[in-house]
């Protein structure tokens, strides 16, 4: 097995169009986790007749400490996509922007989001 399969623990795949997005968990030699996002787009070029088949990849990695903040984030940017007020969703306040109560244009519902990795 190559190395780079060697350390998957976990992997979960959404397949959209002509993307797809791998999650996979993944385990360091000192047998610490961390989750590798991993979007894949076909790239089609040349012609109709002989064409050829490329694959763009663009990855992400995030480790443990950033779990919580991450999702947080991510839940609130997808809630504003689908057009929700920010308000009715309860997400904790991330505190890695550095900006204060008054510099946020919008009121936000503070929790605790718990994960068990």
């Amino acid at each position: 097995m190559a190395d780079n399969e060697r350390d998957i623990v976990f992997s979960e795949s959404v397949k959209a169009g002509k993307r797809i997005y791998y999650f996979d968990v993944k385990e360091t030699r000192y047998g610490e986790k961390f989750l590798t996002i991993t979007e894949s787009k076909k790239i089609v070029e040349g012609d109709i007749v002989n064409p050829q088949f490329t694959f763009q990849k663009h990855k992400i990695f995030l480790y443990k400490e950033d779990y919580e903040k991450f999702v947080s984030a991510l839940l609130k940017t997808i809630s504003v996509a689908k057009g929700e007020a920010v308000e009715d969703v309860a997400i904790e306040e991330s505190q890695s922007h550095g900006n204060s109560a008054e510099d946020v244009p919008y009121q936000e519902t503070s929790i605790n989001i718990d994960l068990d990795f």
